[in-house]
């Protein structure tokens, strides 16, 4: 597993991730997606355009949300098996 890497990935997919870390979508705006969880101070913002979220974007979700790699990973594998993204 330590040679995986972060890739862009479909927004759909991303919010599958957060939602299984316990986040809920709080409203959609244009192309903003906010997502936030109790605990979590800061609210996770996914923009649907492009549908291909950047690397950098996805890192700084994982840092606002606290996840680490390893429970990315275990969250993208579980979002794959459910989803069509």
């Amino acid at each position: 597993m330590p040679d995986q890497r972060i890739t862009p990935i479909h927004y759909e997919t991303l919010v599958r991730i957060f939602e299984f870390d316990g986040f809920q979508i709080r409203r959609r705006k244009g192309d903003h997606i906010i997502m936030v969880k109790p605990g979590v101070k800061r609210p996770v913002v996914i923009k649907s355009s492009p549908k291909f979220v950047p690397i950098t974007h996805i890192h700084s979700n994982m840092l606002t949300a606290r996840i680490s790699r390893e429970k990315y990973f275990e969250l993208l594998d579980m979002a794959k098996k459910t989803g069509k993204k």
